[in-house]
């Protein structure tokens, strides 16, 4: 190809690229002026470019948005990019609405570009039927039975992270400085390596061992965490996305390492299958492996689902990847924010020990965690206290009318008891704010109180979660497929750790705050430079 030859096709992308970038620019300044949305009261913009967002991310998870709400009532709207018109509201009904038509609500297509960049096509990704095959086929291997099989798994890594912080505790003396969220993310990246497609991560091991699928998830995951301008840009113009840059050239050769990996535990996998079918083990059922990628390599083999219903290897492989996303990061986070509001509330921390402590094993069963109360609503109240996931967003994929509980005013006085979207409205989906709304929850619900779920108010019944009558885990067909294994793994953590140590907050109180991109991290504000931590003091308990 000639130099000319190669010169004019760039100009040509360059074109393609500039008129399209125009275009949208021009979509973008244009859909206020027709907005639905327009006359909701809100929030004035302080930025043409960044709308509200940039407030929003400069304050709390959910604080700001809590503030309109006093001002503007429980339906409003907020500017983003380009002072587009987002709608926030914490009416159940319309919520409800949203959520469980999943069809007309999807990802916004910038979200599914950057998820679907680093996690393939998988089920945090596809929309409509392709995501109902996967879900479908994937259903089995989450449920009750198959968590109680795993649950050996979650406690013997609580045990192997109760060991590691006892060590630490021995080499600094009593109280030990540890970074509970440091040891607790290891800890689930090793549950979910095993539970997850049988893979030992070893990342717990204080040797320090590190693998090649360990280093392509890091990765992977640190691309998904860090907010980059140019993929943003990229998500928007998609002429753009043939450009390669940095974070695309590490991505790509993390996904080559993934990709290999996978394929090759699916061959093994599919082998095993095969083998024991062969030899006549009713269809695998007696396999040693009872891992989540090991199922859904079942299911999708079973007899009885039609050839078109099936997942191809590609979609197989894709939930490699999802399994440690969703897996590792969201139970982790939970659970550190549960060892803070343990600190905070001393009185709910020793109530909880001696609860914990009239089981005479340290490896309790499924049933056995289960069956605590204070255990359970400690974890309850965790969950909607401090969500993992602080919110999510939909966009309406046609025209629709959204109804309402309660009827809103707006800003020409006129009162509206349903809400008009247009396709392409964005719905801001507030999971943390609807899980301490004092309307719902009462005056005491910003409040870590586990008593509470004794007398849940009848207010929470509306809330259209799946679990819990809080948005922790969402609601409708897109719910949270995992939420049985992270409760799980997440109560088999506290179980061994409460019992084995006392925890205090090694800073003040109001030097902790939290900062979400995919998830809500602790930080110290005195320590910015040290990046997530939540810095607790441990004492072994001493039982009298």
């Amino acid at each position: 190809m000639s130099v000319i030859t190669v010169g004019n096709l760039l100009l040509s992308l360059s074109l393609a690229a500039l008129g399209y970038g125009l275009y949208k620019l021009v979509e973008l300044l244009v859909a206020p002026l027709f907005s639905p949305l327009r006359n909701l009261p809100g929030p004035p913009s302080p930025s043409f470019i960044f709308g509200n967002l940039k407030e929003i991310f400069d304050a709390e998870n959910s604080v700001l948005h809590e503030a309109w709400t006093d001002k503007y009532g429980n339906t409003f709207k907020y500017k983003a990019w380009f002072n587009q018109d987002r709608l926030y509201t914490l009416d159940t009904r319309a919520l409800n609405h949203v959520l469980s038509h999943s069809i007309d609500y999807q990802k916004p297509s910038l979200a599914r570009f950057n998820l679907g960049e680093i996690l393939g096509e998988g089920l945090l990704v596809v929309e409509g039927e392709q995501h109902r095959q996967q879900r479908r086929i994937m259903n089995p291997a989450f449920g009750p039975a198959q968590i109680r099989e795993l649950t050996e798994i979650f406690v013997e890594k609580a045990i192997q992270l109760r060991d590691v912080w006892d060590a630490e505790i021995t080499l600094a003396g009593e109280p030990a400085r540890i970074n509970v969220l440091k040891g607790l993310s290891k800890m689930t990246l090793d549950a979910i390596g095993l539970a997850g497609f049988n893979y030992q991560f070893d990342s717990l091991n204080t040797e320090g061992k590190s693998n090649e699928l360990n280093a392509a998830f890091e990765v992977m995951f640190r691309s998904i965490a860090r907010f980059s301008l140019f993929p943003l840009i990229k998500a928007y113009v998609p002429p753009l996305r043939i450009i390669p840059d940095a974070r695309s050239k590490r991505i790509a050769t993390a996904q080559k390492a993934m990709r290999r990996i996978g394929l090759s535990l699916v061959a093994e996998k599919k082998a095993e299958i095969v083998k024991a079918v062969s030899t006549g083990e009713k269809g695998g059922d007696t396999l040693h492996s009872r891992d989540l990628l090991t199922l859904l390599i079942k299911a999708n083999m079973a007899t009885d689902i039609p050839e078109s219903q099936r997942l191809s290897d590609e979609d197989v492989l894709a939930q490699v990847p999802t399994f440690l996303v969703a897996g590792h990061e969201t139970t982790s986070n939970a659970t550190t924010w549960c060892l803070y509001a343990l600190t905070q509330a001393p009185h709910v921390q020793q109530k909880l020990r001696e609860e914990l402590l009239g089981i005479s094993t340290d490896n309790p069963t499924m049933d056995e965690l289960n069956a605590l109360p204070y255990l359970d609503a400690v974890v309850r109240e965790t969950m909607r206290v401090h969500a993992p996931v602080p919110s999510s967003i939909r966009v309406a994929v046609r025209d629709d009318v959204i109804p309402l509980n309660t009827p809103y005013v707006d800003v020409d006085g006129q009162v509206h008891d349903v809400i008009h979207v247009k396709k392409g409205s964005p719905i801001f989906i507030p999971i943390l704010a609807i899980n301490r709304s004092k309307e719902l929850w009462g005056e005491d619900a910003f409040e870590f109180k586990p008593e509470r779920w004794e007398n849940v108010p009848e207010a929470v019944q509306s809330i259209p979660g799946v679990w819990g009558n809080q948005m922790s885990f969402l609601g409708g067909p897109r719910s949270c497929i995992g939420y049985r294994f992270s409760l799980v793994e997440m109560k088999a953590l506290i179980f061994t750790l409460v019992r084995a140590f006392e925890f205090e907050l090694a800073v003040p109180a109001i030097d902790i705050i939290k900062k979400a991109t995919v998830v809500q991290r602790p930080m110290v504000k005195s320590e910015m430079d040290k990046g997530n931590q939540m810095p607790l003091l441990l004492k072994r308990y001493q039982r009298v």
